[in-house]
């Protein structure tokens, strides 16, 4: 399959991950050593030239992040309290994000008329984002192969009529994509109990749900308890299941701060992330001149999935020394005054055999002693990780693991101390403290009927995983998604894109045309939407919306852009049209106030939401304002009013000789399911991303070379109404630094190969990370 130039390139799915008839052009280099600097600078001036108007760029550039500016569409990394620097706060990937959304291209209703939507599915994922904005409304009628023109009003009224023919509004399902707004989020979840569901599922239930439960049972709130001030003054960082250059790459600069001010870092991951290694801030020249900061002082390539016996190891190498001398290691006033299960936490500890946590781990006795020591003498520890963690069937154990750790050392609710679960897409967090939930609690539904004068259905509703069952087994009948690549995002392709099928009505509202708009229902509707870094106008004037970071700030972000069509509506606007079409006068929202002037759906969040008192104000203030944090504050708000302490068992790992653990991972050319380019820099790949990342001992073992094309083949327990084989054919085997067993392939193409039914216990998120396969020589078929 020839590729002439980068959007020439690539392979990608109709339904699943489609092999191409031949690979060429794929370049394997060594991985990088450093991160940022030059390359990432150009890289960053070559995107925003090729896709953007040069002055949307210029513009954009000395805005983004920028106090009274717009906020990063990309991830949700929080930006400096004081002064932020002028030359740009933002990265790469930042950069890429934003010519996604700026880009000058446009998918006019010409572009549908000619194109079929079979015809446009043969394209890769890459190509369909870069065909550009979308422009007005389209629908794809019962049985016809083209999306056509509608109008707004006609739209909303097929929406409506669809819901309201319903046998239950819990057939409906109402999912959230990261990228919307605070207001929008809580406009979002208005309309969707007053219509009588909670069905919210959202993009945080693939990813950090984990982290939510986890953090919830054990301190009192699912978010981390740190900020950007705790990371500067750290003693010891740990960072676990992230890759931080790739995907949160303004977090280097806080691990830099924190390398200058004396403090050691401890990376753990099955990879060698060159983002962790060395990191050449492209703000400081003469860094950059220098080789940049080494960052990591102790690598521990844990195997897959063995971070809960790396974790153990450490905690019996700190015991050991805490029973020589009692007090000399554990914060034995904190755990006596602000802990519970301590007692039985030490017993059950007492039970395993570091020899053999050793082994599950994959980690060295000396490296783990070392890493104990590095965390003997002090506090002043924090932890942080992203999916590396969160995506397994012991995804919840793993952040209470991660807690007990901390909670030895007393390194919660103090300065450089605490947990830091990083979160991906920009308001992820916002949009679940606005409500997006599926299980909210009854405080939260009592403040809304006491508000707005409807009672709230109470039942829960689906997260993911049960939105996906229920669509395939016809008991939800309309999706509607508020941004976001649903079919992409989610585990076992195949299966998600059957029950996308099986629905009466899918609706997408976006910014550009992706996958998951063209698996649809009997009939479908793409509603485009205005985007972070455009200017909204309403009928009071411009508007204004705000956003939650990773690390609790809420501040504002307005648009400085037109729009790139004059046919597009703001995220609000369609809700509260939605709205008003389908409850009508039975409302008893007055949606036209709130739409008129958003200060108005602030005024409202305030009412039914704590910590948002004075909200209109506190928000315009330059940096925006901390949300309450209990944990942050050493104030454990748990059903038993302390931290808590528990007892976590080491997960087993049994494989045949012919199996290995796959985890997915996200190259550099991508953020989430959006597909900047084909080359993975870091890691030395280049033009291609059907690959697996192989140990060359394995590859000896299997007879396989570099270039080999496999075949990947799931085995794991195959489910009752799916009984198909997981397979994603034609796959390049790349040698790469993994540990035996362990391989490694990029996301999306390899999510046909998780199953439904693997998900992390309590918290539902797709096992991701671990996913058991053979690898076998691609057979023609």
């Amino acid at each position: 399959m020839k590729q002439d130039n980068e959007e020439q390139k690539g392979h990608n799915i109709i339904v699943k991950a489609q092999p191409p008839e031949e690979f060429t052009g794929i370049k394997v280099k060594s991985p990088a050593k450093n991160s940022v600097g030059t390359p990432a600078v150009l890289s960053s001036l070559a995107h925003a030239n090729r896709y953007m108007n040069k002055s949307d760029a210029l513009k954009t550039m000395f805005r983004v992040n920028q106090k009274g500016g717009f906020d990063c569409p990309g991830c949700a990394w929080p930006d400096p309290d004081d002064e932020r620097s002028a030359l740009g706060e933002y990265c790469e990937n930042g950069v890429k994000a934003i010519a996604e959304e700026a880009t000058k291209r446009r998918v006019t209703e010409e572009y549908f008329k000619k194109n079929s939507v079979q015809a446009i599915s043969q394209l890769s994922d890459f190509k369909i984002g870069k065909l550009g904005r979308l422009t007005r409304p389209m629908l794809l009628g019962e049985g016809s192969q083209h999306y056509e023109p509608i109008s707004w009003a006609q739209a909303f009224s097929l929406v409506a009529e669809e819901l309201n023919a319903l046998d239950s509004p819990d057939e409906a399902l109402f999912y959230t994509s990261g990228r919307t707004s605070n207001e929008a989020a809580f406009l979002y979840q208005l309309f969707a109990r007053e219509y009588g569901t909670n069905n919210l599922p959202d993009c945080s239930n693939m990813c950090h749900e984990s982290s939510g439960q986890g953090l919830s049972q054990t301190l009192g709130i699912g978010k981390g308890s740190v900020t950007l001030h705790d990371l500067h003054q750290a003693d010891v960082i740990m960072v676990m299941g992230q890759n931080p250059g790739t995907n949160h790459p303004r977090m280097l600069s806080a691990l830099e701060k924190c390398k200058e001010n004396g403090g050691k870092i401890i990376t753990v991951n099955p990879l060698p992330e060159a983002g962790l290694m060395r990191f050449s801030n492209p703000q400081r020249p003469v860094k950059m001149l220098t080789g940049g900061t080494k960052l990591t002082d102790l690598f521990l390539q844990v195997r897959i999935n063995g971070d809960v016996a790396l974790l153990k190891a450490i905690m019996l190498c700190l015991l050991a020394e805490e029973d020589k001398k009692p007090g000399s290691v554990f914060d034995r006033a904190f755990i006596e005054d602000k802990t519970t299960g301590f007692e039985a936490f030490i017993e059950d500890l007492r039970l395993n055999n570091l020899e053999e946590c050793v082994e599950q781990s994959g980690i060295s006795l000396k490296q783990i002693k070392k890493a104990a020591k590095m965390m003997m003498k002090t506090q002043k520890i924090i932890i942080c990780w992203a999916m590396g963690l969160t995506q397994h069937k012991n995804g919840v154990d793993n952040i209470k693991e991660v807690v007990n750790l901390l909670l030895l050392k007393g390194s919660v609710g103090k300065l450089g101390a605490g947990t830091c679960p990083v979160r991906g897409h920009s308001n992820v967090q916002g949009d679940r403290t606005m409500g997006i939930w599926e299980a909210p609690k009854t405080a939260f539904l009592d403040k809304l009927e006491e508000v707005f004068g409807f009672e709230p259905p109470r039942k829960h509703g689906y997260a993911v995983v049960d939105a996906i069952n229920a669509m395939y087994q016809g008991k939800a009948k309309v999706f509607f998604a508020m941004g976001g690549n649903f079919l992409s995002a989610s585990p076992d392709t195949e299966y998600t894109a059957k029950a996308l099928q099986n629905c009466s009505l899918t609706v997408h509202v976006a910014t550009k045309l992706n996958r998951s708009h063209l698996v649809h229902g009997k009939r479908a509707l793409i509603l485009p939407c205005l985007g972070r870094t455009e200017i909204d106008v309403q009928r009071s004037g411009k508007q204004f919306v705000s956003v939650e970071n990773s690390m609790g700030i809420v501040h504002s972000s307005q648009g400085i852009l037109p729009p790139a069509s004059k046919e597009l509506l703001s995220e609000p606007a369609i809700i509260v049209a939605l709205a008003k079409a389908t409850l009508g006068a039975k409302s008893k929202v007055n949606w036209d106030k709130m739409l008129e002037n958003y200060d108005e759906i602030r005024e409202h969040i305030e009412k039914v939401i704590p910590g948002f008192e004075q909200y209109n104000e506190r928000v315009r203030q330059p940096a925006g304002f901390y949300l309450p944090n209990c944990a942050r504050e050493g104030n454990f708000k748990t059903s038993v009013g302390k931290a808590v302490f528990t007892c976590i068992d080491i997960p087993e790992h049994k494989l045949d000789d012919e199996e290995f653990i796959m985890m997915t991972i996200r190259s550099h050319d991508q953020y989430n399911t959006t597909i900047y380019g084909l080359d993975d820099r870091y890691r030395g790949i280049y033009n291609e991303r059907r690959v697996v990342l192989m140990n060359k001992k394995d590859m000896k073992t299997k007879k396989l070379k570099k270039g080999t094309v496999v075949d990947l083949v799931g085995t794991e327990t195959i489910n009752e109404l799916n009984p198909t084989q997981r397979i994603a054919k034609k796959f390049l085997v790349v040698p790469y630094d993994i540990p035996s067993g362990c391989v490694a392939t990029y996301f999306p193409e390899a999510n046909v190969l998780v199953p439904i039914d693997s998900f992390a216990k309590g918290s539902k998120t797709p096992a991701s990370k671990r996913v058991v396969i053979r690898i076998e020589k691609s057979r023609t078929d």
